[in-house]
């Protein structure tokens, strides 16, 4: 259900019945408002890591210059600038989903949609990525759909977490009012975390599968 709901409002699908709208506008093709990051980072091989974010800009009327500009900005901000010359092949997994945000966000969209984006990196990799995200997220307040069956990541990250039932039948909306920065071994923290898996009825057993 998760995959079909991303693709949903990113406009690649179109739903069985009612209908999806960013800022009153329906979603009826995918388009530069909403851009999707998934766990692979997709980017092009033959292209430098600042070639992959001019990519995302030359469909638009701007100047070589121009794109250099907003691309080697966006690299500073995920700290990516001094390997602007290298190949997608030299970099880390973390480093390569760095460049893919530094993308996403170049063209400015509505709503960045991750599905997993961290899930296949190490745990010391994980809590960086989730850091930089938040430290970004911080200076272009941004809507972020994010997809984690890490109910720890979900804690530390979001404000909302919604919780999709098997198949996609149902959620469960709980709002995360702990302050930041969030401490993932405090109080709060661990409370939370249990309520959730109550609602998964995980604390004694798995009795289904769920994203979050």
């Amino acid at each position: 259900g998760k995959t079909t709901l991303l693709n949903i409002i990113a406009g690649f699908e179109k739903p069985t019945s009612g209908s999806v709208a960013t800022k009153g506008i329906p979603v009826e093709s995918p388009g530069p408002n909403a851009i999707m990051i998934f766990q692979e980072s997709g980017l092009l091989p033959w292209r430098t890591v600042l070639g992959n974010i001019e990519f995302g800009l030359e469909g638009r009327r701007l100047s070589k210059k121009e794109r250099r500009m907003i691309s080697m900005d966006y690299l500073v901000l995920v700290g990516m600038e001094s390997f602007s010359n290298h190949h997608p092949h030299e970099l880390s997994g973390g480093m390569k989903q760095r460049v893919t945000l530094a993308r996403a966000l170049a063209v400015e969209p509505e709503i960045i949609l991750m599905d997993e984006p961290f899930s296949a990196l190490d745990t010391f990799t994980r809590y960086r990525m989730q850091d930089e995200l938040y430290g970004i997220w911080e200076k272009k307040k941004m809507t972020v759909l994010f997809v984690t069956h890490d109910i720890d990541e979900a804690v530390y990250l979001f404000d909302r977490i919604a919780i999709m039932h098997l198949e996609g039948k149902g959620f469960q909306i709980l709002d995360n009012k702990l302050p930041r920065p969030r401490n993932r071994a405090g109080a709060g923290f661990n409370r939370l975390r249990g309520d959730i898996l109550k609602e998964f009825r995980l604390i004694t057993q798995v009795s289904e599968d769920y994203v979050i």
